[in-house]
């Protein structure tokens, strides 16, 4: 007999539903084939299994329309939003994920955001890569290696960032890059620091509307600059996205709202 799971969809990074990024979460773990057909079917960035270990502890996995993959922010603040929502996690408690990237953890505050505890990700100069800049439309100031094949295009101006229109198959089809991410200084907007965007067609995405991971970076690039541990920042995406981000060491502590938009279930 098929196991039947509580199936939620969560907008994310956001206080106002069908804003931010949507997230399918699911409470438990399929065959790995089944995850990946269920995201599959499901379309958002991406879709995360949370299956409990006990004490607050849970396994957790995450996965495109076409791959697993080892890091995934607003899938996580999503999954925290649920549990503690439904109850399954006190209020007062702290979530601690396992994952393919590592330990994470979420705390509930008292106005009803949730801060993630994730890994700096320290990004570094390196070779311009001029198919990447066609593809993207845009000639960076800087441009930097940050994880495996991602990468970070620094431009001048905030306009820039949120007039960026990707060609998505050819930026796919550049072997080494699996996504980019494009970021200025917020110059026109007294609320936030910081404006970024988030591209990776190769894994599904054509866009991901708000990223919790892409922040692991920018605050590691955008503090230095700034001389600065605490940073506003917005996602510049068709859908919008706003989180508040601090340095702790090599910890990054990402903070924002979710909202839940759709509740069901479905048979593993």
């Amino acid at each position: 007999m098929p196991e039947t799971l509580p199936l939620y969809v969560v907008d994310a990074f956001t206080v106002d539903a069908f804003r931010g990024n949507p997230a399918g979460v699911v409470l438990g773990h399929g065959s790995e084939a089944w995850m990946q057909a269920l995201a599959a079917e499901m379309r958002h960035a991406e879709t995360a299994y949370a299956r409990p270990r006990g004490d607050d502890h849970f396994d957790l996995r995450w996965f495109t329309p076409e791959v697993e993959v080892r890091l995934c922010g607003h899938a996580t603040l999503a999954t925290a939003h649920v549990l503690y929502t439904t109850g399954a996690v006190p209020d007062g408690a702290r979530i601690v994920f396992h994952t393919r990237g590592g330990e994470l953890a979420a705390a509930r505050r008292a106005d009803g955001s949730i801060t993630l505890d994730f890994p700096i990700t320290e990004p570094a100069p390196t070779e311009p890569k001029p198919e990447l800049f066609a593809a993207l439309g845009i000639e960076p100031g800087e441009f930097l290696h940050t994880d495996g094949d991602w990468y970070l295009c620094v431009v001048d101006d905030a306009a820039t960032v949120r007039k960026c229109a990707p060609d998505f198959r050819r930026l796919a089809a550049i072997d080494d890059v699996g996504g980019v991410y494009v970021t200025a200084l917020a110059d026109d907007d007294p609320d936030h620091d910081i404006v970024s965007r988030c591209f990776a067609p190769k894994v599904g995405i054509d866009e991901d509307f708000v990223t919790g991971s892409m922040h692991c970076v920018l605050i590691a690039y955008w503090g230095a600059r700034l001389g600065r541990d605490e940073l506003r920042a917005h996602q510049a995406s068709a859908r919008g996205g706003e989180l508040a981000v601090t340095r702790a060491g090599d910890r990054a502590l990402l903070t924002g709202h979710a909202v839940t938009v759709l509740s069901g279930s479905v048979d593993a």
